[in-house]
């Protein structure tokens, strides 16, 4: 069963936003996760790589399937999460847990084009 975390923006691509003043931590959702499989490659792009909201920004792959990463938001990466370089798997440990990269959002009037997680429940079902 997915579990789904409060306070959290979601695109309909089952990325979702964590937001902390102006940074975005972005990664994909423990559905999302699910439906992969076991993680076993992750694609990220460079420190200071621009970003933009519906746009590919990387990929997932796993035993079953590669999955494209699409941003929910714009901005610039500040930083990528380089365990996932050697551990792959934590996205299916915790997906919530292990974003993927951390931007800096160049227009967070975006995010009110996402789901809460209220609208993303319905939009898993």
């Amino acid at each position: 069963m997915a579990k789904f975390e409060e306070g959290l923006r979601y695109s309909e691509s089952h990325e979702y936003v964590r937001v902390e003043g102006e940074y975005g931590y972005i990664g994909i959702s423990d559905y999302a996760q699910h439906a992969l499989g076991n993680v076993v490659y992750v694609d990220m792009p460079e420190v200071d790589d621009e970003v933009t909201a519906g746009e590919e920004f990387g990929a997932v792959e796993s035993v079953k399937a590669a999955s494209d990463l699409i941003a929910p938001v714009s901005g610039t990466v500040v930083e990528v999460n380089e365990a996932l370089e050697d551990e792959p798997e934590l996205l299916n440990q915790d997906a919530f847990a292990n974003w993927i990269i951390k931007v800096q959002l160049s227009d967070p009037k975006e995010l009110e084009e996402l789901m809460d997680v209220e609208a993303y429940k319905k939009h898993c079902e």
